[in-house]
């Protein structure tokens, strides 16, 4: 749960304005708005990577703070039960090694290197990529990159899974693909929340929608299509344009 929180880049770029919002265990929540208000920084601030100038967030019935997260064990608790994957892959993906990729989370976490690898080996399969172990992920493509970003997440199993605009620069086949990953993980029990201006994929990721304004404030909420159906609402928030058909 989020309670006012406030967040300017160096101070004076206003990204958050008195945000407050929760999220159900089980839920799929889409933060939808335009480019540049807000729903990336919310993203980080529920995954703890960047912290409130002001307000609270709490997960797990505890406050996440920064204070708080220098505690290794809330800390290891914290990032066990929550993962992130980023809109660009390039930011996330770096090890020599799909593989090695993929095993850098559980390693970090104290896991063995035998429960690790099997765990890799679980989720390469899950996930149909395999083929991919040994090879380097700058060798490979753009939705490749993603499946291993994903993959590098789930190995993790945590309980809340963060996407930073999922469908972006995706070609067709690996957008379907990560829709039918969402859904599967949904009826899974994953709590999923979603960063995106992409509307047309809303039914199939989302059973809420929080709408950000350009203001950086949450102006609006609702079902996919309670969303869908106020379209001078979309126009004001610079979700659609004027010309713009919705299905």
């Amino acid at each position: 749960m989020c309670k006012d929180l406030h967040y300017a880049y160096l101070d004076k770029f206003t990204a958050l304005d008195g945000v407050s919002m929760h999220v159900a265990r089980g839920e799929r929540l889409a933060l939808l708005g335009a480019n540049g208000c807000g729903k990336s920084t919310l993203l980080k601030v529920l995954d703890g990577l960047i912290f409130p100038d002001r307000g609270t967030f709490h997960a797990f019935g505890q406050e996440v703070t920064e204070d708080a997260l220098e505690d290794e064990q809330m800390s290891e608790a914290f990032r066990s039960r929550v993962g992130f994957v980023f809109q660009n892959s390039d930011a996330q993906v770096f090890s020599p090694t799909v593989r090695e990729e993929i095993a850098f989370g559980p390693l970090q976490l104290g896991l063995g290197r035998e429960e690790a690898a099997a765990r890799v080996d679980d989720v390469l399969a899950m996930l149909g990529i395999a083929d991919l172990a040994d090879r380097a992920p700058f060798q490979l493509s753009g939705g490749q990159k993603k499946k291993v970003a994903i993959a590098s997440v789930l190995v993790m199993n945590p309980e809340v899974l963060l996407f930073d605009e999922p469908t972006a620069a995706l070609d067709p086949r690996t957008q379907m693909w990560l829709i039918e990953l969402i859904e599967q993980l949904s009826g899974a029990g994953k709590t999923i929340v979603h960063a995106t201006h992409d509307l047309d994929v809303l039914d199939r990721i989302a059973d809420r929608c929080l709408v950000f304004g350009e203001d950086h404030r949450i102006v609006a909420g609702g079902t996919p299509g309670e969303v869908l159906g106020e379209r001078a609402l979309l126009l004001e928030v610079n979700l659609v344009h004027e010309r713009t058909k919705l299905r």
